[in-house]
């Protein structure tokens, strides 16, 4: 699995994927499940494609009719459903270990 850098956007967009991994899904709709700006998804979705976490595909329509512009639908690989649970998993024991730490006394 390639790594990459788990930021909270990143984390976001994975627990928006992993919510239903087989089904296909565009950037707006990515953007809204997650609570992102648009602007701010597509460079993840490049991100995880270029790692191999994600296969896409565009729309084949014609967008004068469809009276809208083509999207591009992304669906999780295998790699990116272990890879999502692995990252979501890695961040909530990182935030545990936060949690602990800052409850032992410092005497």
């Amino acid at each position: 699995m390639a790594a990459l850098r788990m930021t909270t956007p990143r984390l976001l967009v994975l627990q928006a994927l992993l919510d239903d991994p087989e089904r296909e899904r565009y950037g707006l709709d990515l953007a809204t499940a997650a609570g992102l700006e648009p602007g701010t998804i597509y460079p993840i979705l490049v991100a995880f494609e270029n790692a191999g976490w994600l296969r896409s595909r565009q729309e084949q329509i014609d967008p004068h009719q469809a009276g809208r512009p083509r999207r591009r639908y992304y669906t999780l690989s295998a790699e990116g459903v272990a890879a999502a649970r692995d990252a979501l998993a890695a961040s909530a024991r990182r935030r545990e270990r936060r949690a602990t730490a800052t409850r032992k006394l410092a005497w």
